[in-house]
């Protein structure tokens, strides 16, 4: 390549020089991941050696491409060894550079995601467990560790017990100190390290940055949540850049870890955990930014970046791109003419293997993509190597003439100028029988079995002893278990014996532990047993330990000798609420009847699912919450999911279920109300003209549900839905009534976002008999349906019809009727004809009190006026009280308190209350426990109203348009509603949050 530069060559050489031997390589060959190393491949390579683990990568995040640093094992050299970290069984592995057999194995108590970064005679390695290891290199001992987290409390994250703060910030060496990074999740903290690599100690920390107010991606929203560490650290000159998920990487300084520059709003759509310094630059998502500032410069292109003697190549879609560092002229903002350095093309090469990795080894650029990889001499133009390999090539690396690849089905490619090829490791002999004839540990397995019934699910071995018991547990079923020990000695021969069979990592994890305090989630395990338990000759009775792990609706205990084993199963969760239709309940109060849930909150777990939500300005359906399991509809479906561990439950499809819902800038739900509920052990999903019954439990179809038919014979579909005491309720849909867009016309289906019915009716939910039908006399809008004390509360009004235009001018509409009818028979209690304007109603069965009011929200629809509450008592219309007020929700009953975002009163006397409620940007509306709501607030906001002081924040992700976070079951339940959004939210992803500081209580 011609060099017309001295200055990047000069960078390149000064962030190699560290590695100060040829056959040392770090991740991308350097601390800036630069990808450039001067020494040269040989133009001609064969294959020589293959190594295959036992397990597969498994990425934390697979459905996202701004985070894919861990979709390979990504190797480093050293020593005559390559060396990888394993996302599957959390070891650290070390090879022959010569034969690719295994030289040593270490193991840490999580996934390892990173590749190690070598310095001098160790390897410094990052795990999920939240420590940064020292290793020697030359056997793996360990020579210190370092805790990244404030202690040792561990979340289920990406389906694995992790550390609450992970290290994945991976770890980067510069002269003799070690910079990574633990937490992934702002609001929990962020911690950065600056240690002396020799010894591990800390030389600054930097844990103020993960908490800050500060601007959110999208414009004009502020709150408090700042930087997370998701990928590879880098250095810069003066810099550690710290990339931060889906975001732009934050700038701290090298030399005393202050935070520089975070600038998540001004980039807002852009990020990427990818990310390169060169001079006086970095890197990130296709674009440059200047290293000082953090200002943009330039776009360069998406696709894989690595640096040149001269310049930059980029790979994308099967092409190499060549671009030259040159001095251009421009002028500075004051009008001063300024030197700056931009980039030109040279050349590209077509036909080659290019798009997923990309280094450069001397004058040759090493580029790979699906199935292969190409040798490109950019000075000829053209491809003068390429080799098939086994899957979609992620990782590249060049040291001492050999060329190392990793692909994302987990293999490891050695190619070099040698033409003798070593014997590829492709196969594992698994031991059938690590534990021999262990005929009384297996009866007791069988044992367990037999009395639980528990066979799927997480599974903890409190005491797990030697982990054969886990190994018997795990050949006769599909849980997933922990095994925890606090004898070292047991730890480490049950590690090696279950990896010995072919089950660690992927089926059993061994940990060491305090039995008493693990540090473990409260309720995440399916099933507790213990090893240790089975030789007693006493009673063994639950631990408080075992007892706090224990999952509320079924969790199952099962202990004690052998022959004779107690079962102990856990019952509901005391003040524990439910969120079972859409608005909460039946009585659409808006608010859960959860007690527990309050104060500052803390992450439980957090996972990704492949599971496709309609866009989220579509303001599809409320996710639903009933003892123990969370309820949320895809495009195509319904999924259930374990509440308290993220485990999914079931899946039933429904083609088309939500498409309707999948656009930008609908009204969605604020104006169609839910489509599904639970009642008992049922899930009822209205499906066109249908409503399908499920079983909570396994998703079973149960029973289908079809309309009375109309005195016309028409075919309609079915509008409203709720189910309470038995009796399933439901609408006929008007399908001549079609609300406009509000803003322009988009994506989604209007046509079946009907939000008014000609009639309401009761069915028997057991038989489907008709039990009432109520016909209109004008229209009965799904929002002013409220059911409570044996009673259905409706508004009776003509249509909105300025509603079908856009911003019509004419925002009047005539007043109703209100009624009140006999849940079972349909009998009229009473009915009021003198002005009735609203459009929500809600009703409190507690105080016995009927709420009309609108809910005048972003995205409204025209006839969502505002200004108005008023209260009746439910048993025979009158009027309590009326306040004309405005406010921007819809009106929340919590206990005896209507809660407004613009007031507060008292239920039942209308006596204004005090709530100190201001939040920034947000689309949704209120979601409320009896202790606190949930809302958007830019990222996730809470208020407490017993503090009533101010909006707080759990940050680092993007909430939906209306309501997916449930104050509900002991936990704020919040499935991702990001669909279709490209603000760069540090990640996304479904989690469940606790009140803080009751991990380990």
């Amino acid at each position: 390549m011609r060099t017309n530069t001295h200055w990047l060559f000069a960078f390149l050489l000064s962030v190699v020089a560290p590695c100060q031997a040829a056959d040392w390589v770090t991740y991308r060959a350097d601390a800036a991941r630069t990808g450039f190393t001067p020494g040269s491949l040989p133009k001609t390579l064969s294959c020589r050696w293959i190594h295959r683990p036992s397990n597969l990568p498994q990425p934390a995040w697979p459905r996202s491409d701004r985070m894919p640093f861990d979709r390979a094992f990504h190797v480093v050299t050293g020593d005559g060894k390559v060396f990888f970290g394993s996302s599957a069984d959390g070891a650290v592995y070390a090879l022959d550079a010569g034969s690719g057999q295994v030289v040593w194995k270490y193991q840490t108590d999580a996934p390892v995601r990173f590749a190690p970064t070598v310095w001098r005679d160790r390897l410094l390695v990052a795990s999920d467990d939240g420590y940064l290891y020292a290793l020697a290199m030359r056997d793996g001992q360990l020579l210190w560790k370092q805790r990244g987290g404030p202690d040792g409390s561990s979340v289920l994250g990406n389906q694995k017990l992790i550390s609450k703060w992970p290290a994945r910030g991976g770890p980067v060496v510069v002269g003799d100190v070690v910079y990574f990074a633990a937490g992934i999740w702002p609001s929990d903290g962020l911690y950065l390290f600056g240690l002396a690599a020799d010894t591990g100690k800390p030389l600054w920390v930097n844990d103020r940055t993960g908490s800050i107010y500060m601007p959110q991606p999208h414009g004009g929203a502020n709150a408090e949540s700042g930087a997370s560490a998701q990928g590879y650290l880098v250095a810069g000159v003066d810099h550690l850049f710290v990339p931060t998920g889906r975001a732009v990487p934050a700038s701290f300084d090298l030399l005393t870890g202050e935070l520089q520059y975070f600038h998540l709003q001004k980039y807002g759509h852009d990020g990427g955990a990818p990310t390169m310094a060169i001079g006086d630059m970095f890197f990130n998502s296709g674009l440059s930014f200047n290293s000082s500032s953090g200002e943009r410069l330039s776009s360069v292109g998406v696709g894989q970046l690595a640096a040149t003697g001269s310049g930059l190549v980029r790979g994308a879609e099967g092409k190499v791109f060549a671009y030259e560092w040159s001095d251009e002229e421009k002028f500075d903002r004051k009008g001063n003419p300024v030197q700056v350095k931009t980039l030109k093309p040279v050349c590209e090469v077509e036909n080659v293997a290019a798009g997923s990795a990309l280094i450069v080894a001397g004058e040759m650029v090493v580029t790979g993509g699906r199935d292969r990889v190409d040798m490109v001499d950019v000075g000829q133009e053209r491809s003068v190597w390429s080799a098939a390999v086994d899957g979609v090539v992620l990782g590249l690396a060049a040291a001492n003439e050999m060329l190392l690849i990793s692909t994302d089905q987990g293999a490891i490619y050695c190619f070099d100028a040698s033409k003798t090829k070593s014997s590829p490791t492709t196969t594992v002999d698994w031991n059938a029988r690590p534990y021999g004839e262990n005929r009384a540990v297996a009866a007791a397995a069988e044992e367990i079995i037999e009395k639980t019934g528990v066979t799927e699910g997480y599974c903890l071995d409190l005491g797990c002893g030697d982990g054969s018991l886990a190994y018997e547990l795990a050949k006769r079923t599909r849980l997933q278990i922990w095994a925890v020990d606090d004898d070292p000695a047991l730890v480490e021969i049950a590690r090696q014996k279950l990896a010995a069979a072919g089950l660690y990592g992927n089926r059993v994890t061994v940990q060491q532990r305090d039995t008493d305090r693990t540090g473990y989630p409260k309720y995440f395990a399916n099933l507790i047993v213990s090893a240790r338990s089975l030789d007693s000759d006493s009673v063994v009775e639950p631990t408080e330990e075992a007892a706090r792990l224990q999952r509320p609706y079924g969790g199952t205990i099962c202990i004690g000798k052998a022959g004779s084993m107690r079962v102990q199963q856990r019952g509901k969760l005391a003040g524990a609420g439910s969120w079972t239709h859409q608005y909460a309940d039946a009585a659409n109060t808006l608010c859960s009847d959860d007690t527990l849930i309050a104060g500052r909150l803390s992450m439980l777990w957090f996972r990704d699912f492949d599971f496709d939500v309609p866009q989220r300005h579509g303001r599809a359906p409320a996710p639903l919450y009933h003892e123990g399991r969370l309820f949320h509809q895809g495009l195509h479906g319904v999924v259930a999911v374990d509440a308290y561990n993220g485990r999914q439950l079931w899946r039933y499809h429904i083609e088309d279920l939500l498409t309707a819902y999948d656009g930008d800038e609908l009204m969605g739900t604020a104006g169609t109300g839910g489509n599904f509920c639970v009642d008992g052990d049922s899930v009822y999903v209205r499906d066109e003209d249908r409503v399908v019954q499920l079983s909570a439990s396994d998703g079973e179809l149960l029973r289908e549900f079809r309309l009375p038919p109309t005195p016309e014979g028409e075919s309609l579909p079915w509008g409203y839905v709720a189910c309470e005491d038995g009796i399933l309720y439901g609408s006929t849909a008007n399908p001549a009534h079609t609300v406009t867009f509000r803003y322009r016309a988009t994506t989604g289906d209007l046509s079946r976002l009907l939000t008014e019915s000609t009639s309401l009716f009761a069915m028997d939910a057991d038989t489907g008999q008709l039990l009432w039908q109520y016909r209109a006399a004008d229209s009965i809008r799904h929002n002013a349906i409220a059911i409570g004390e044996g009673r259905v509360f409706l508004i009776d009004r003509p249509m909105a019809q300025h509603d079908r235009f856009k911003e019509s001018a004419d925002r009047s509409q005539e007043m109703g009727r209100m009624l009140a009818l006999d849940a079972r028979t349909g009998k009229e209690f009473w009915r009021i004809e003198e002005d009735i304007y609203g459009t929500t109603l809600a009703v409190s069965k507690k105080h016995g009190a009927v709420l009309m009011g609108y809910q005048p929200t972003s995205f409204r629809l025209d006839s969502e006026l505002g200004g108005r509450l008023t209260v009746f008592r439910s048993n025979d219309g009158q009027k309590l009280w009326e306040v004309k007020t405005d406010y921007k929700s819809r009106p929340m009953i919590n206990d005896r308190t209507i809660y407004v975002q613009g007031g507060a009163w008292d239920l039942v006397t209308g006596e204004p209350h005090s709530f100190n409620f201001q939040r920034s940007y947000g689309c949704g509306i209120l979601a409320g426990s009896r202790h606190l709501c949930v809302f958007r607030s830019a990222t996730l906001g809470y208020f407490d109203f017993g503090r009533n002081e101010r909006v707080e924040n759990y940050g680092g992700m993007r909430p939906g348009c209306w309501i997916n976070a449930l104050p509900a079951g002991g936990l704020v339940l919040v499935p991702d509603a990001s669909a279709g959004c490209r603000c760069s939210y540090l990640n996304r992803s479904w989690i469940a949050l606790e009140s803080s500081g009751t991990s380990n209580d």
